[in-house]
């Protein structure tokens, strides 16, 4: 299951993964997008590769659709959940804006910690420690790790998920359930935009330290994750450009 695969590094790590011999349950809020990437993949493979569930995954009815999908469509429980979806925010505590917090803080938190729930229930439900791989894959950011001032109420959610991916590990890594948290830096996708940052100062950044990453480099870094014998657990991986020196 992959979450935010409308786009970006959504839509890469869906991609790779299949690729790679998976079977994915891609998720989206723009319905079409999702079911046009989900349609691609299957004709690309030429049979059943990928379903698609629209909506948003932040709320527990999409989560466990998406799961009863993955059961409907491939006969299985997912043992991969890609916990991806998340928006960003520019500005820090003093200059962003307000009104967006709560949204930001629901999708990026509050959605993490209930997909990370269900997809942990549902893999520890039954089953043998080690007996196959199993793996919750969280994208946080780097500037979950160093937060700075131009992008710091984001920054934030991003910390507050590396909290719950540590703690997850904790506590489902001794039934044989790998969590891990990767942290890109700067990437090129929508996600800029969305956020709000100012076009000439992410061009004078990426100049800057560019080039920068593609989606496609943080999603060979999650198959590689995924692709590592079941005792063996890569429980962080930071991905940065070459040249980026802060944060």
């Amino acid at each position: 299951m992959v979450t935010g695969a409308s786009a970006g590094i959504g839509e890469a790590i869906a991609r790779d993964l299949v690729a790679a011999g998976a079977r994915v349950v891609v998720n989206a809020r723009r319905a079409e997008r999702v079911n046009t990437l989900a349609a691609d993949l299957n004709q690309q493979a030429g049979r059943t590769v990928a379903a698609s569930v629209a909506g948003d995954c932040s709320d527990t009815g999409v989560i466990r659709a998406m799961l009863e999908t993955a059961r409907r469509t491939f006969g299985t429980r997912p043992d991969l959940v890609v916990v991806n979806a998340g928006r960003g925010l520019d500005g820090s505590v003093l200059t962003s804006d307000t009104e967006q917090w709560e949204e930001m803080i629901r999708t990026n938190h509050i959605g993490a910690a209930r997909l990370m729930r269900e997809a942990a229930l549902e893999m520890t439900a039954g089953g043998k420690p080690l007996e196959r791989p199993r793996d919750i894959i969280v994208i946080g950011s780097v500037v979950g790790r160093h937060v700075s001032p131009f992008s710091s109420m984001y920054g934030s959610t991003k910390f507050a998920v590396g909290g719950l991916a540590e703690g997850l590990r904790r506590e489902v890594g001794p039934k044989g359930v790998r969590v891990t948290l990767v942290l890109p830096g700067f990437v090129v996708s929508e996600f800029q935009g969305v956020a709000g940052y100012r076009p000439e100062w992410v061009k004078q950044v990426f100049d800057r330290i560019g080039p920068v990453l593609e989606p496609a480099d943080v999603a060979r870094a999650v198959t590689f994750i995924a692709q590592q014998p079941p005792h063996v657990h890569l429980s962080e991986v930071m991905i940065r450009p070459t040249r980026q020196d802060y944060p």
